[in-house]
């Protein structure tokens, strides 16, 4: 006795070529889409939603705008103090580092210009050298989304920058502590 199988598919030779073509690259796209890479992560929109309406509320109460509050709010990271101490404050409390993740907040040192230092929320990472920051007083009592960073620094650790100072303008050179990661979440 001889059994004998034949393969026939019904649906797919009567497809044409161009749709074939499109269920794939279909395919592709929704395996793609659920394959996010994990350094691919969002600010929490609720934290977002919430740290501008406390600049909101300063602001309609004549209060001036700093980088801390916002940076605390946005991050997370309760530290209380001028942005020039978070580093050090930090340190036994939150895991601190030099590579960029969304929702650390840079810790820039104080310099000549910046005598109080300077604190921004990592928004996005671009590339290894390039991020997006979101932080209040870089602009004097403004918030500014969405703002540039580059490292510039000679061993492509983050300790010397370049922030976007206008859309594709990148201004002076600011000395950087690191980055301060917000505690993962319990």
């Amino acid at each position: 006795m001889q059994i004998s199988i034949s393969k026939t598919n019904t649906i797919w030779p009567r497809l044409t070529g161009a749709t074939r073509a499109a269920i794939a690259l279909g395919f592709i796209v929704l395996v793609s889409a659920c394959a996010k890479n994990p350094n691919d992560v969002d600010l929490d929109p609720e934290r977002q939603a919430m740290a501008l309406q406390e600049v909101s509320k300063k602001r309609a109460r004549g209060q001036r705008v700093w980088c801390v509050p916002y940076a605390r709010n946005l991050s997370g990271i309760e530290i209380r103090g001028n942005a020039k101490d978070w580093w050090g404050k930090a340190h036994n409390i939150f895991q601190r580092g030099n590579e960029p993740v969304v929702g650390a907040v840079m810790s820039f040192r104080a310099t000549r210009g910046m005598p109080l230092g300077h604190v921004a929320v990592v928004s996005s990472i671009v590339t290894d050298r390039e991020v997006i920051v979101n932080h209040a007083n870089w602009h004097r009592n403004k918030v500014s989304l969405k703002m540039g960073v580059k490292d510039i620094s000679k061993n492509n650790d983050w300790t010397l920058v370049r922030v976007e100072s206008q859309p594709g303008q990148y201004g002076s050179l600011y000395p950087v502590n690191g980055f301060i990661y917000p505690k993962a979440a319990e």
